[in-house]
């Protein structure tokens, strides 16, 4: 695990990746983006996961994550975190769930119990981003986990949608424009 730290700021995220997909990819980097654009310091964290599935590797992420979110709350005092997470990464909505941190979940694992289970406790808002072709998304719960849900039709574990590659980046465009709102009216906003 490696951790990529920017300068101080009274605003911090966490940006957790999935398991084939790194912080620097199209939709964690322009998540990451928003937050940086809104003054939050940004630890991106980058992993090699093991090829294994069910409790251990809820395990194994919690252990990659926590150390994380650890260090950015003990490091300096910050007025609000949130907590970014992409697919694997989103066995994180463990700790978001236990510590009240506000959360973007880019095509969560509905259909994970342990995931579920966490979302269901959390009090902390958080956003839902998943597609209707990903076998991991449940529209579903997701309207009843949280009112904040973009919901792609088409669209698979990936985000990206059938046709021309114009038509994908379209749906970058609109997670990019829900992430921000959610930052701005929700997680930063003046009365938080």
């Amino acid at each position: 695990m490696v951790v990529d730290k920017q300068t101080q700021s009274p605003r911090g995220a966490v940006v957790v990746p999935g398991g084939m997909y790194g912080p620097h990819t199209p939709l964690l980097m322009y998540a990451a983006g928003a937050a940086e654009a809104r003054g939050a310091q940004v630890e991106r964290i980058t992993w090699d996961p093991p090829r294994q599935s069910g409790r251990g590797i809820s395990s194994w992420v919690l252990d990659q994550v926590t150390p994380v979110i650890d260090h950015v709350t003990r490091s300096s005092p910050r007025t609000a975190e949130v907590v970014i997470g992409k697919s694997l990464g989103t066995h994180a909505a463990v700790l978001a769930a236990e510590r009240a941190l506000p959360a973007i979940w880019l095509t969560p694992l509905l259909t994970t119990a342990e995931v579920a289970q966490a979302l269901r406790s959390a009090t902390a808002p958080f956003l839902l981003v998943g597609g209707t072709e990903d076998r991991h998304w449940d529209g579903a719960l997701a309207a009843e986990l949280s009112p904040h849900v973009l919901e792609v039709r088409g669209a698979d574990h990936d985000l990206r949608v059938p046709g021309p590659l114009s038509e994908s980046a379209k749906v970058l465009g609109r997670v990019a424009t829900a992430v921000e709102d959610f930052l701005d009216r929700i997680v930063w906003s003046e009365a938080a």
